[in-house]
């Protein structure tokens, strides 16, 4: 049996290749960060420098500034690196403000609670 080396860890599919790197992480509640990646360990729980979490809601969005932040590892979904030298969003996005992006959240989870609550009323309707 062999033994990884130092130096493999950097050839391999590890998070080691995106330290000091700008990244997005989509967590599994469905939040999008944006960070630089600092840190990591085996679990994959990974520190963000500078980190934002990316509010979208239609063609409005909102980066809300979470400074360092520590994500567990278990409830990273996808890891990206982002090319620094692009444009993150399509034109069409307008940025807002943190209150405004909260209550366009606000309505579109009325809107589906709504949804959700009508289809349960209209059940009986179901003749199959």
């Amino acid at each position: 049996m062999s033994w990884a080396s130092p130096e493999d860890i950097y050839t391999s599919t590890s998070l080691a290749s995106y330290l000091d790197k700008k990244l997005l992480v989509l967590l599994r509640d469905g939040r999008k960060l944006l960070g630089i990646l600092r840190s990591f360990d085996q679990f994959a729980n990974a520190v963000l420098e500078s980190a934002c979490e990316r509010a979208i809601v239609g063609d409005l969005y909102c980066d809300i500034p979470l400074g360092l932040y520590i994500i567990r590892g278990e409830n990273v979904v996808l890891i990206g690196e982002l090319d620094v030298d692009k444009e993150e969003l399509p034109p069409h996005m307008t940025r807002v403000s943190e209150a405004e992006i909260r209550r366009a959240q606000k309505a579109e989870r009325d809107s589906t609670d709504l949804k959700g609550s009508m289809r349960k009323r209209m059940e009986f309707l179901d003749m199959d």
